[in-house]
C-alpha cells in the first residue's frame, strides 16, 4: 500500500510542512479504525488507539526508513496502540449492530446477530495477541507474509499461532451452544 507519494509526505513532513502528515491521516485512518476495532472491539477503544497511533507516528516520524513500506510502520505502530489500550481494560461495547443485514427473513437475521454476539465475545476471550491475528488474517484480509512483516515475527509463527486461535475460537464456541 506505500507507494512513492508516502515517501514524499514523509520527507515533506519532516521538513514542517503539517499539511502532509494531514494527507497521511486521510489516507490511513479508515483502515487503522478498521484493524484497532477488531482488535479492542470497542469504537472508542478504536478511535483512541487509532488517534495514539497517529500521534506516536507522527512524534518517531524521522525512524521511519523510506526504503520500508510505510502502511506497514504505521499498522505496526496503531496495533500496539490496541494492545496497550486492549491490556489495561476490558472491551465493553457490543459488535456494532447497525452491520447490514442480508435481507433474510427475521428469524434468520436475529440467528445471524447472535452468531455475530458470540463471534465477538470468544474474539473478546482470545488473548490479544491471537486476537490480532485473526483480525488481520480474518477480517482485515492480510496474507500470512504481510502479518509477519507487520508483526515483524516469522512467518511459521504467525501460521503456528493463528493455528491454535482457531482451536481455540472452536472450542470456545462449541462450549458455548454454538457450531461453527
Amino acid at each position: 500500500m506505500t507507494t512513492e507519494r508516502d515517501v514524499m509526505l514523509v520527507a515533506a513532513c519532516l521538513r514542517g510542512d503539517s499539511s502532509a502528515f494531514e494527507e497521511l491521516v486521510d489516507r490511513y485512518q479508515g483502515a487503522l479504525f478498521h484493524v484497532t476495532y477488531g482488535v479492542t472491539g470497542s469504537v472508542d477503544d478504536a478511535m483512541d488507539a487509532t488517534q495514539a497511533a497517529f500521534v506516536n507516528a507522527y512524534e518517531k516520524l524521522h525512524t521511519f526508513s523510506p526504503t520500508g513500506r510505510f502502511f506497514s510502520w504505521l499498522y505496526r505502530i496503531a496495533i500496539n496502540q490496541a494492545l496497550t489500550l486492549v491490556s489495561r481494560r476490558r472491551p465493553v461495547a457490543a459488535l456494532d449492530e447497525a452491520m447490514p443485514g442480508t435481507g433474510a427473513d427475521p428469524e434468520t437475521a436475529a440467528d445471524g446477530k447472535e452468531a455475530s454476539r458470540m463471534l465477538r465475545r470468544a474474539l473478546d476471550a482470545l488473548d490479544p495477541q491471537l486476537r490480532t491475528l485473526v483480525v488481520l488474517k480474518h477480517l482485515e484480509g492480510f496474507s500470512y507474509r504481510e502479518i509477519s512483516e507487520l508483526l515483524d515475527i516469522p512467518e511459521k509463527t504467525v501460521k503456528s499461532r493463528l493455528f491454535t486461535a482457531r482451536v481455540r475460537l472452536r472450542a470456545m464456541l462449541t462450549e458455548r451452544g454454538y457450531e461453527p
